[in-house]
């Protein structure tokens, strides 16, 4: 008799974020290292060729970078969608008593970012405020998994859904935020294929064909509406259904069977951590860095009010939301950590670079600011793991 290989979807997801996250370092420092290398011309010309196609109805301009940012980062958010639906359904956000304590540190997470960033920044530029509001979950939980037995797997599933729900914050940012003018109709034909995504799902068509001929005719309706296209993944991995799926080959071994769900994400996440993501930083990370540019940003408000909401803001808003929330027994911590956990835990989802990155372009046109941001974004992430690992060490002794 054949034995399906066992999976548990909560250890596979913590264990490929914690592997992709040094890929994703290594991507970011190479992009950094070409950019300021004899390829740079050749680095930035190949990110600008641009893929077009005018056929009447069907229209599409990518450059390569969009290409990147809009199409495959799609399967990366698709993915995202996957692990929210899991968690929502069977994971740390399938009720109320679960979901209040990652919710409400969350939620002080990136309001406290946000924030800050307005008060220091927002009389230059209050369009960046949601940059520093987002959490990398592959990078912290990286760190977390770095630290070994000293961090329980109760306080790693904690930072797993506070950053699932910063996510969700993101991407309802992304959405409503930075959105361009919207196109009504292109906006009725996504919602048309929605619907009939939904009722597909309710039927006994399983096809992944034709779910993923439906997923391109949402993206392209997206794209066409205005509102940003990696959206259409978030809302597959949403509608992707949650019911045991036959003849996989490897199934759940804390029940047994594997849903949909979990076998999308199981087979697409790998791609996603190790190929996706560190693409998108080796694409987005590459900024010139000279005198000027570092001039300009320790002297720019932008670059302070990214630094200090990610740096500061993160572990306040999350520490200040857990005890307030802890002390009028709203909630409950995870293991009642000793305070310097939980400020290493804070610090750790102060690590915002790939969604942090992703909206940074969105917000701001201008390529000097848009510069400005990332060297901001990553100087704080740096700086925010170091914090983590000082204060989890601390905690150890």
């Amino acid at each position: 008799m054949h034995m399906k290989r066992q999976i548990s979807p909560l250890r596979e997801y913590l264990h490929r974020e914690s592997s992709s996250g040094l890929f994703l370092v290594l991507a970011a420092a190479l992009g950094l290292a070409v950019a300021n290398s004899q390829l740079s011309e050749r680095y930035f010309d190949v990110l600008a060729i641009t893929f077009t196609v005018d056929e009447g109805f069907f229209y599409l301009s990518l450059p390569v970078l969009k290409v990147i940012n809009y199409g495959l980062m799609t399967i990366f958010f698709f993915v995202v969608g996957l692990e929210i639906k899991r968690e929502l359904v069977a994971g740390h956000l399938s009720s109320v008593k679960k979901a209040a304590m990652p919710f409400l540190a969350a939620v002080g997470g990136m309001a406290v970012p946000a924030g800050l960033y307005l008060l220091i920044a927002g009389g230059e530029a209050p369009e960046g405020w949601a940059v520093p509001v987002a959490t990398d979950i592959a990078l912290a939980i990286g760190l977390l998994a770095m630290m070994g037995p000293s961090v329980t797997l109760a306080l790693r599933s904690f930072l797993l859904a506070l950053a699932v729900i910063d996510d969700i914050g993101a991407i309802l940012i992304i959405a409503v935020v930075y959105s361009t003018g919207i196109t009504f109709s292109w906006l009725a034909a996504a919602l048309v294929t929605i619907l009939v995504i939904v009722l597909l799902g309710r039927t006994s068509v399983t096809s992944f064909f034709v779910y993923i001929l439906l997923g391109l005719l949402l993206w392209y309706s997206l794209y066409r509406t205005g509102v940003h296209p990696t959206l259409a993944g978030v809302i597959l991995g949403l509608l992707a259904p949650h019911k045991e799926m036959p003849h996989a080959d490897f199934e759940d071994s804390d029940d047994g069977s594997v849903s949909y769900v979990e076998y999308l994400g199981a087979k697409l996440h790998p791609y996603s951590s190790l190929l996706i993501v560190p693409l998108f930083a080796f694409a987005n990370t590459g900024v010139v860095i000279t005198s000027e540019s570092i001039r300009d940003a320790a002297t720019s408000a932008i670059a302070w009010g990214i630094f200090i909401g990610l740096v500061i803001g993160k572990p306040l808003g999350v520490v200040a939301a857990s005890y307030a929330a802890s002390k009028a027994k709203v909630a409950e911590l995870p293991d009642n950590p000793e305070f310097s956990k939980m400020v290493a835990t804070g610090s750790a989802a102060g690590i915002g670079f790939t969604v942090a990155l992703f909206i940074a372009d969105l917000a701001f046109d201008d390529l000097v600011l848009q510069n400005i941001a990332v060297v901001a974004v990553i100087a704080a992430s740096v700086v925010s793991a170091l914090m983590s690992t000082l204060f989890f060490k601390l905690s150890g002794k």
